[in-house]
């Protein structure tokens, strides 16, 4: 499968300075030059996605610098001419196209000219015009079409109708419109995107809610019928100061981050966005190896809408349009406060283009209140108080999808805690009702106005290596004791442990009436005494899926059954819902994973954690979203041989104040 590489492109030798660096722009060139050369591109292929390829974990682990690195990029083709998806393996190393499998079966991730394609064949489609002339619509120019992903619309549809996305419509009536708040209900519009073939399904008109919904001070200034928000912005505020003048307690080496006692490596890829590599706390003089990689595996936002306009919406984020691709470039001073480093990201157009995403991720120090402290009452009445303040460290990104931002965070304590907060905002999708009716799933936001309720699931994918890669998880429930004459007072509880031996039984939901957590072991590597090492992973809020055991929502999104999920490590196995979910009927990942049952202690192991918020839309969720947050916790449990941060030294005294 080689061609002829062309004379002035050079291999990959010092284009990455460690196996697991993301992609740069010169590899995503290099990819394409070593593509065209091959001969197998024709003019109605699109270059969907590039992602590194990953080494062996063998190879990575016994990495040493300056060693040849042999570089390979994973790419996904969709060529549209033969109504074909294409999986290629690019050496760049060697300057070969060493893979290439065609596949009828699997549809990959939308992207930008899809969509732009898309909203042009239905803007120009007479049947879409009819339905809008019926409504009293008659301005193209005031038309915004927005996208959905089709979900799974049926075997007989799919097999027909081949690569689809859907679309609605909203009207945006003047300049910084915010036109979610005028949907035109009831048109759905699907694209058949390999041909650009419109079907217009029309379920009846709604009067078009009038109220605007704008959130900028222009966008509010400019409006003649804005609801009762303020005026303009308060001014009441004084300014907040973060500085650090004598400079950031970080380094950063190439893609590689040390801080305090932590050290871990910074990923990105289109689909997951950013990603944690060899993660590992230095402890009484040597790195002590906690995860080898963690990253988002998929988010999943099932629709509770029943109405015909609504109740396909079931939306895969990271695998249907990738979290990496949407990343936004962030700001200083708004998305990150203090002293920031920046990570830029590169990802690859339909033409195999290099796209840098300057300011990606955002890497900084913050304050995070206090991190020990007791006082005691000496004889004479005085007192002695020791008290530390607990810094973090914050590395975060952002994306868009469509209406809805969410952002990305991963925190570092000084006591060995991480954890990791996704932050939602945005604006909601609404829909219309209406005059005088209520929605039977969905809240009212504004008159004719109204939020379906819908749900919010990630699965984060830990690939876990404490102490090294043969690990086992135990779960933990406390349980009181019965009355007798060990517990004569009925006072006693005891957290009872039980091995999670196979896949099968590592298939767990949070409870927290007997504050459930689940504990990483390596029972080869002791503490002081002689307890197996450990970090818990601790359950915060969370959901339980309440889509119909039967329906779409419930066969797509298997891995939102469970919230913990063990198995044990494949490279192969990457995301929760598997690797093409894009009109899929479901069953991939996690449910199809987990059939082989593998055994599961001292193992090389993978831990996969679902975790969401139920989104009862509230009238102060409109026009723009508060930020709603969900985590989780990483806490080690007997890793350490005591308090880790005993070490932290005190704080100085230079903080001003006024009397």
């Amino acid at each position: 499968m080689t061609g002829s590489i062309p004379d002035e492109i050079t291999h990959s030798q010092a284009l990455a300075r460690h196996p697991l660096d993301p992609l740069g722009p010169d590899e995503i060139t290099l990819t394409t030059s070593i593509l065209q050369a091959s001969g197998r591109i024709t003019p109605r292929m699109r270059l969907m996605a590039y992602s590194l390829h990953e080494p062996a974990k063998a190879s990575v682990l016994t990495f040493q610098p300056g060693q040849p690195l042999a570089r390979e990029v994973a790419v996904v083709i969709r060529d549209h001419e033969r109504r074909l998806t294409i999986e290629a393996l690019v050496s760049l190393s060697a300057g070969t196209l060493r893979e290439w499998r065609e596949r009828g079966d699997v549809q990959p991730a939308l992207t930008y000219p899809e969509v732009f394609a898309a909203q042009e064949a239905i803007l120009g489609d007479p049947t879409f015009r009819a339905a809008l002339e019926r409504r009293g619509i008659t301005d193209l120019s005031t038309v915004v079409l927005y996208p959905w992903t089709a979900g799974y619309p049926g075997e007989q549809e799919s097999a027909q109708e081949g690569r689809l996305i859907r679309m609605e419509a909203a009207l945006a009536l003047r300049p910084l419109d915010n036109y979610y708040a005028h949907p035109v209900e009831g048109i759905v519009a699907t694209v058949e995107l390999d041909t650009l073939a419109v079907r217009i399904e029309d379920h009846g008109s709604v009067p078009i809610p009038e109220r605007t919904g704008n959130y900028t001070v222009e966008g509010m200034q400019s409006a003649t019928n804005s609801p009762s928000f303020p005026a303009g912005p308060r001014r009441d505020l004084k300014p907040v100061s973060i500085t650090q003048p004598q400079g950031v307690s970080f380094q950063v080496d190439g893609q590689q981050v040390s801080w305090q006692k932590w050290r871990f490596r910074v990923g990105f890829t289109p689909r997951e966005g950013l990603v944690l590599h060899l993660l590992e706390y230095q402890d009484r003089g040597r790195w002590r190896p906690i995860l080898y990689r963690a990253s988002l595996s998929e988010m999943y936002v099932p629709y509770g809408d029943p109405t015909p306009s609504h109740n396909f919406k079931n939306v895969f984020d990271a695998g249907e349009v990738g979290i990496g691709v949407l990343a936004n470039s962030l700001e200083l001073g708004c998305d990150c406060l203090g002293e920031i480093y920046y990570f830029a990201a590169c990802v690859n157009d339909a033409e195999g283009q290099a796209q840098v995403l300057s300011n990606a991720i955002c890497l900084h120090e913050e304050d995070a209140s206090m991190l020990w402290k007791h006082l005691e009452y000496n004889e004479d009445g005085s007192t002695r108080a020791e008290v530390r303040r607990s810094r973090r460290l914050v590395l975060s990104a952002i994306s868009t999808v469509g209406n809805y931002e969410y952002g990305f965070y991963w925190y570092f304590y000084q006591d060995g805690t991480i954890q990791h907060e996704i932050k939602l905002t945005g604006i909601i999708a609404p829909a219309a009702i209406a005059p005088g009716e209520q929605p039977v799933s969905g809240t009212l936001v504004a008159p004719g106005l109204y939020g379906p309720y819908h749900q919010h699931y990630f699965n984060i994918r830990l690939d876990t290596m404490l102490d090294g890669l043969e690990n086992t998880v135990v779960e933990i429930n406390c349980e009181p004791l019965p009355w007798g004459a060990e517990n004569p007072r009925g006072n006693a509880w005891v957290a009872r442990e039980t091995v999670l031996a196979s896949e099968s039984m590592a298939q767990r939901s949070i409870e927290p009436r007997s504050a459930r957590i689940w504990k990483i072991i390596n029972s080869s590597a002791r503490n002081a005494l002689g307890q197996p090492v450990g970090y818990a992973l601790v359950p915060e809020k969370n959901a339980f899926p309440l889509f119909a055991q039967g329906s779409p929502q419930w066969e797509r999104g298997g891995f939102t059954r469970n919230h913990l999920w063990v198995t044990a490590y494949d490279p192969a196995e990457r995301y929760a819902a598997g690797n093409y979910p894009n009109q899929q009927p479901g069953g991939d990942g996690l449910p199809t994973y987990v059939r082989q049952n593998r055994p599961l202690e001292q193992q090389d192991l993978v831990v996969w954690y679902t975790f969401g918020s139920n989104h009862i839309v509230r009238p102060e969720d409109w026009p723009v979203m508060p930020v709603e947050s969900v985590s989780f916790t990483l806490k080690p449990v007997g890793f350490f041989d005591g308090n880790p941060a005993l070490d932290v030294a005190p704080a100085e005294h230079n903080n001003h104040h006024h009397e």
